[in-house]
């Protein structure tokens, strides 16, 4: 199977948690209270891939989605 291919429209705090929490999940890793190693139609977290984001903040537009989710006014701590 392919992959997911994502793309963002608003860099918020959901975003920002839904692109760390495909990270974390893609390193093996978990959120605690949080089993996001799952499979939904034969897919699984680390089939997704982030392709493009949208946002119109200046303090997030022109950086790269790593850097963009941590940008003001958001306020989802790093895990």
């Amino acid at each position: 199977m392919g992959k997911i291919k994502v793309a963002l429209a608003g860099i918020g705090n959901v975003a920002a948690f839904f692109v760390q929490a495909v990270s974390l999940s893609k390193q093996g890793k978990e959120l605690e209270n949080l089993i996001f190693d799952y499979e939904f139609g034969g897919y699984k977290p680390s089939d997704i891939k982030f392709v493009a984001a949208f946002d119109v903040s200046r303090e997030k537009v022109g950086k790269d989605l790593a850097d963009a989710i941590f940008a003001k006014p958001n306020l989802v701590p790093k895990f």
